[in-house]
């Protein structure tokens, strides 16, 4: 765990402003003392890291919440797209420098404007904002949560994961078990009570998210226990079918 204070001189990000991105809801702390003291663990700092390069790709703080918290958001997907839009970024600057250096040579000003021309991005970026914040299953969480405490979020998501600890105890039965089944069933109707209807299609990605490793596989098997992520992801399979 470390302090407000050690993340902000880690990562160079002010303490002030990690203290708004708590109040806003985009990287709360994995922990508050009851002296009031935010803790951070690397959960926390894999989400600032995200925040971050989105940020750097000029993504708004709203844009970026939406997201990161989207039901289909997958990580690594999300750094390929980053990576793509970053190196888009670094072509455009490289334009801009040799079309600044010709203007330099040439000792006078060049009538062609095209090395400002940055739509590449901004559809690249248009089309990354849709993928992962203009779902319809997003369009309903977004609507069931907005009367939504900080207190009921927390709420939920640790109803949510006492669910996966439920899993942990019964990984010792096959995935295809009628009472690991029922567990699934369970999982599925709280997501579509509390979030957005969980489709069995939903479900299904959902299943392959949680055992794809990252910060939702380490949740799931802290909760239930080293390798609940990947039994839960079987028995969802198995219920998908």
């Amino acid at each position: 765990m470390m302090t407000v204070n050690e993340v902000s001189k880690l990562t160079g990000v002010s303490v002030r402003t990690l203290h708004y991105y708590d109040e806003i809801g985009l990287l709360p702390p994995a922990v508050t003392t009851e002296a009031g003291y935010r803790m951070y663990d690397n959960t926390s700092l894999e989400r600032l890291q995200q925040i971050l390069l989105f940020k750097e790709l000029e993504f708004s703080l709203r844009d970026i919440k939406k997201m990161i918290d989207s039901p289909g958001f997958d990580r690594e997907k999300a750094l390929s797209e980053q990576i793509k839009l970053l190196t888009l970024k670094k072509e455009h600057f490289e334009n801009l420098i040799s079309y600044a250096q010709q203007i330099r040579s040439k000792g006078e000003y060049d009538m062609d404007f095209k090395a400002f021309d940055n739509a590449k991005i901004e559809t690249y970026k248009a089309e990354a904002k849709k993928r992962w914040g203009d779902t319809e299953a997003y369009r309903e969480y977004e609507t069931k949560s907005a009367d939504y405490t900080e207190e009921k979020e927390q709420t939920l998501a640790k109803g949510l994961m006492e669910i996966f600890k439920e899993f942990g105890q019964q990984t010792e039965k096959s995935p295809s078990d009628a009472k690991v089944q029922g567990q699934v069933k369970k999982l599925q109707d709280y997501i579509t009570a509390n979030y957005y209807a969980c489709t069995k299609d939903i479900l299904s990605g959902l299943g392959q998210m949680y055992a794809a490793g990252g910060e939702m596989t380490e949740n799931i098997d802290a909760a239930g226990g080293k390798g609940t992520a990947e039994f839960a992801a079987k028995a969802i399979a198995e219920y998908c079918k």
